[in-house]
C-alpha cells in the first residue's frame, strides 16, 4: 500500500520512504485526479449537449476597468488569511506536517497573527492592482459564456459541498462517531478522516442543482450530463481508498481464489500491508512509519467498485446517445449506483444500526432508498413520454 506518495517513490525508484513527499498523501491525490477526470468528463458531455440545442450559451455583462470591488478585495483577502494562517502553522510544525499533512490543513489550528497580516497585504494587493488598471471611463462589455466554460466553477462547488456532506453523513454513520461528534465537535469537523461518500454526492448534488438553475440552465439535461461524470469520478476515487489502505475493505476473506475469479491472488483477497490507517499486526523488519498489514487477508472492495464503476460508466457513455428522454440517463445512474453499493455493503467493514428491526449501514439504507427514486423516477418518464 502507499499511504502517501513516499511509499510508492519507495517501490518505484527504492527510495527510503517518510520523506518530504509524505506531505502528498495517496487518497488526497486520487480524490483530487477524481475530480479532474469527472471535470473532464462533464466539458465533453456539457460541449455535445450544446451542440445538439439542450443547453445555451449565455450572455453576461462585467464592468472593466472600474477597479477591483469590494468582493475581489475580499477574497482576495481571505484566501491571504488562509494561506498566512495554515502555512506559516504548516512551517512552524513541519515535522508533523510531512507526516500527516491532513492533520494539519484539515484541522481547526493556525497562525492567527500571520493569516490576519497576510490577508491584509492581499487585500492591499487586490486594490493597488485595481487601481492601476483602473480606466478613466470605465465601460460595461458583454462577454459570452458557454455551458462548457462553467466547468471549473461547478467542480470547486461540487468539491467543496461534496466534502462538507461527507463530513456532515459521517458524523452520523454510528453512534460511537456521534458521540465523539458531541464531545469533541470542532476537531471531529475539521479531522482529516471520516467521509460518507454518500453525503458528499448529496450534498453536493443539491448545491450544484441550485446553483446551475440560478445560472439559467435547464437542471434535468445537466442531471443527465453529469451522471457519467459522477460513475467514473467515483471509481477513481475507489482507486485512493484501495491503494491508501483506508480502512473502507471487506470482511475477512479466507476462502481459496475460486477457478472463475480469473483477476490475481491480491484481488481477491489482501491484507493490506502498510495500510495508511496503520492497523493490523507489525510487519517484520520494517522500521517506517506505517508497519502494520491485517491480521486476516479481507476482501479488497475498493478495487472492485473501482472495476465495476468503470465498467457502469462505459455503459452510460453508450446510452447518453441512445436515451431520448431529459432525466433517463440520471434514473440509470440512480438504479446502477444504488444497487452496486447495495451489494458491496453485504461484505463490507461498516457500522451498523437497527431500523424497524432491521440490521443495516447508513450506505444500504441510502442506496436502497437511491434505486428506489431511480425506479420511481425513471418509471415516471416513461409513463409521460412512452419511451426511454
Amino acid at each position: 500500500m502507499y499511504p502517501d506518495l513516499s511509499y510508492l517513490m519507495h517501490d518505484w525508484f527504492g527510495t527510503e520512504p517518510d520523506n518530504f513527499f509524505s506531505i502528498i498523501q495517496m487518497f488526497g491525490l486520487l480524490l483530487a485526479l477524481a475530480f479532474l477526470v469527472s471535470a473532464y468528463v462533464l466539458y465533453l458531455e456539457l460541449k455535445r449537449r450544446e451542440k445538439i440545442g439542450q443547453l445555451k450559451a449565455h450572455k453576461v455583462k462585467k464592468v472593466v476597468g472600474g477597479g477591483a470591488s469590494t468582493t475581489e478585495m475580499l477574497s482576495n483577502g481571505v484566501l491571504g488569511f488562509l494561506l498566512g494562517y495554515k502555512g506559516v502553522y504548516a512551517y512552524q510544525n513541519w515535522d508533523a506536517f510531512v507526516h500527516d499533512a491532513s492533520s494539519i490543513i484539515l484541522s481547526a489550528q493556525g497562525n492567527a497573527f500571520a493569516g490576519l497580516l497576510l490577508g491584509i497585504a492581499f487585500a492591499i494587493y487586490a486594490y493597488w492592482s485595481g487601481q492601476r488598471n483602473k480606466l478613466p471611463k470605465p465601460k460595461i462589455v458583454t462577454e459570452t459564456i458557454r455551458p462548457q466554460q462553467r466547468v471549473g466553477e461547478i467542480t470547486i462547488i461540487a468539491a467543496v459541498s461534496g466534502i462538507a456532506g461527507a463530513k456532515l453523513f459521517a458524523v452520523f454513520e454510528s453512534a460511537e462517531t456521534f458521540n465523539a461528534f458531541l464531545s469533541d465537535p470542532i476537531n471531529t469537523l475539521f479531522s482529516g478522516s471520516g467521509l460518507a461518500i454518500y453525503g458528499g454526492l448529496i450534498v453536493a448534488f443539491v448545491v450544484v442543482y441550485y446553483y446551475v438553475k440560478r445560472l439559467g440552465f435547464k437542471p434535468i439535461y445537466l442531471m443527465d450530463a453529469v451522471a457519467p461524470a459522477l460513475m467514473i469520478g467515483y471509481a477513481v476515487g475507489r482507486l485512493g481508498c484501495h491503494f491508501s489502505g483506508d480502512g473502507d475493505w471487506g470482511i475477512v476473506n479466507e476462502m481459496a481464489k475460486p477457478g472463475w475469479f480469473i483477476l490475481p491472488e491480491w484481488m481477491w483477497a489482501y491484507d493490506y500491508p502498510h495500510n495508511v490507517l496503520n492497523q493490523g499486526v507489525p510487519i517484520e523488519d520494517c522500521d517506517y512509519r506505517y508497519c502494520r498489514r491485517l491480521e486476516s487477508p479481507v476482501y479488497p472492495t475498493p478495487i472492485w467498485e473501482s472495476i465495476i464503476c468503470a465498467g457502469l460508466f462505459g455503459i452510460l457513455w453508450f446510452l447518453r446517445k441512445k436515451l431520448t428522454v431529459p432525466g433517463m440517463l440520471f434514473a440509470i445512474y440512480l438504479v446502477m449506483n444504488g444497487v452496486e453499493r447495495f451489494f458491496i455493503e453485504k461484505i463490507r467493514v461498516n457500522d451498523t444500526f437497527f431500523l424497524m428491526g432491521i440490521e443495516m449501514t447508513q450506505a444500504e439504507l441510502i442506496s436502497f432508498l437511491t434505486v428506489l427514486a431511480g425506479l420511481i423516477w425513471g418509471g415516471w418518464l416513461y409513463k409521460k413520454h412512452g419511451k426511454f
